[in-house]
């Protein structure tokens, strides 16, 4: 006859060993919290003051948030000088606005172009240029509405859209076609519209 044994099994201790304490660097939170006075002056545009913090974070010599923090300086920097360009020309200032667009800065492009829209003499170019980057922000009614407008007030422009790949978007639309080639007698249409256009300014 088989017994059970009286003996008692050992349990294992239930004494953990004690972990040991997260020692916070106070040089690092310090980092950390000039990176974040520096981003929020990036966003409210105060790039000087946003440079002073980031400066900051790399002399605390913390790799990550240096690196980070350099790139945004950088960024403050082409901030602060597009900000303070000074135009003599508007063919200057409308030239700068182009130069944005080929850069794929469709955002500020689109700044300088209403900017320009709304003080230059010659629109024609400007409207030309609004439906370039209509047509390149996938806007098409738009692109087609200005591109009408600028043709409209500068025929000689439809030779130049014609070799322009930026309305490649709209290449298949026929109303672009017929704009680009319209027949004999749509001369006289077009005149007609530019005259509307003229009186409802």
């Amino acid at each position: 006859m088989v017994t059970k044994s009286t003996s008692k099994a050992t349990k294992p201790s239930t004494t953990s060993i004690p972990k040991p304490a997260v020692v916070i660097d106070p040089k690092y939170t310090q980092a950390v919290q000039m990176y974040e006075v520096g981003i929020k002056a990036m966003q409210e545009r105060k790039y000087d003051r946003a440079k002073v913090s980031f400066h900051k974070v790399i002399e605390a010599n913390i790799r990550e948030l240096g690196d980070r923090a350099r790139i945004h300086i950088s960024a403050c920097n082409a901030q602060a000088a597009k900000a303070g360009l000074d135009f003599k020309t508007s063919e200057e200032h409308y030239d700068y606005a182009i130069s944005l667009m080929n850069q794929g800065d469709y955002v500020s492009s689109r700044e300088h172009l209403d900017k320009l829209h709304k003080t230059a003499a010659n629109k024609d170019h400007v409207m030309y240029g609004l439906a370039t980057l209509d047509c390149l922000t996938g806007h098409l009614e738009d692109a087609l509405r200005r591109l009408h407008e600028a043709i409209a007030t500068n025929p000689q422009l439809r030779f130049q859209a014609r070799n322009d790949s930026d309305f490649q978007n709209l290449a298949e639309d026929p109303r672009f076609t017929e704009l680009m080639y319209p027949d004999p007698g749509g001369e006289a249409v077009l005149s007609g519209h530019a005259a509307d256009v003229e009186e409802g300014q």
